[in-house]
């Protein structure tokens, strides 16, 4: 299956975990390599979907391990199963995307498709995996000054559903300048490009 890097300015996510032990972001890995959600949780504090998820990853998932992942939340949320810490978080984004849930309940059509292949479509594994890559980021501050730059920017818009889209925007054109110029994400312009935008009028 081909990567899934969006144009400049579309919306993509990136897992800059720095050196706590969680996967850094490498400007050669797909979108939704770079945005998918850790899988084990050593440690864990979680109120609702706000930036409090703190975790490391214990080993890094492939892009169909990831559909996988949500396929089996949306799965496990919908028998009311038990659910991870990081599953619940999972499950909170996915209640609020309620149009992706028909393609969240076959994992194996999942696995198989190619949303590159449908223009105009989005891609709802990578949506979701940003959600929770922004919610990490902010749990443990990576890069430093993203929290504070979400919770302004979801304070400005009395949304942190819409801030984590607007912070979407600018994961994509860090990464699209990333993969432009082959050198590493600029985590810096990331969160400058966030505060920007809480500090708008």
């Amino acid at each position: 299956m081909g990567a899934e890097v969006p144009a400049r300015g579309g919306r993509a996510g990136a897992a800059m975990y720095g050196t706590d032990g969680a996967p850094a972001l490498h400007a050669g890995d797909s979108a939704e390599r770079q945005a998918r959600p850790v899988r084990r949780v050593r440690r864990s504090r979680l109120r609702a979907k706000g930036c409090v998820l703190r975790s490391r990853a214990m080993f890094s998932p492939s892009r169909a391990d990831a559909r996988h992942f949500f396929c089996g939340v949306y799965a496990r949320t919908r028998s009311g199963a038990p659910l991870q810490a990081i599953e619940t978080l999972a499950s909170l984004w996915i209640a609020e995307h309620p149009e992706y849930h028909a393609d969240l309940r076959d994992a194996d059509a999942a696995v198989a498709r190619n949303y590159d292949a449908t223009p105009g479509q989005g891609n709802p594994f990578l949506h979701l995996s940003m959600h929770l890559s922004i919610s990490e980021q902010c749990s443990i501050d990576q890069p430093p000054g993203i929290r504070q730059a979400v919770e302004r920017l979801s304070a400005r818009l009395d949304s942190l559903h819409d801030a984590h889209h607007a912070a979407m925007d600018c994961l994509g054109e860090m990464l699209w300048e990333s993969q432009r110029a082959g050198g590493p994400p600029d985590g810096q312009a990331y969160v400058a490009c966030v505060q920007r935008r809480a500090s708008r009028d």
